[in-house]
């Protein structure tokens, strides 16, 4: 602790639902980059003061639980954020989005026969160009894989 704050520093190891049965649940919303970036300072939804400085490369998985006190325990949630859904018309076509996206260095999430990548205006375009038929929408972002960014050569 750190005055009144929280300040988390670790992930936990997986936790068995029965002990946390008798616990309070609280919340930590955060959006794909904040999960991915760990490293701030938030109000849960109950309004506790918590600190995040994980080791680089940590990512916060949504439902982990981040810490566990005598009564409550704070638990990860995916906020709902901006994304473009994709329609590709094939799995050729789906293969070819995912190809452009990822060198560009955008993430991208699988939701059943869609694609999700971030709302931004490079992929809008991106997406026009590539004749595929999209839409905004307001979900949880949880894209595939390590997204880490790293440099060439």
């Amino acid at each position: 602790m750190w005055g009144n704050t929280l300040i988390i520093e670790r992930l936990l190891a997986p936790v068995s639902p029965d002990d946390l049965r008798t616990k309070e649940e609280d919340k930590l919303v955060l959006a794909w980059e904040q999960r991915r970036w760990a490293r701030g300072r938030f109000t849960t939804a109950n309004g506790r003061k918590i600190g995040i400085a994980l080791p680089t490369g940590s990512v916060l998985l949504p439902d982990a639980i981040l810490w566990i006190a005598d009564n409550w325990y704070l638990k990860i949630e995916a906020a709902a954020e901006s994304v473009l859904e994709i329609f590709p018309a094939d799995n050729k076509h789906a293969l070819r989005i995912a190809f452009e996206v990822g060198n560009r260095h955008f993430p991208l999430a699988l939701c059943e026969n869609k694609l999700l990548v971030p709302d931004d205006k490079a992929m809008a375009r991106l997406m026009d160009r590539l004749g595929a038929r999209w839409e905004r929408r307001q979900t949880v972002f949880d894209p595939v894989g390590n997204t880490q960014l790293h440099q060439h050569g």
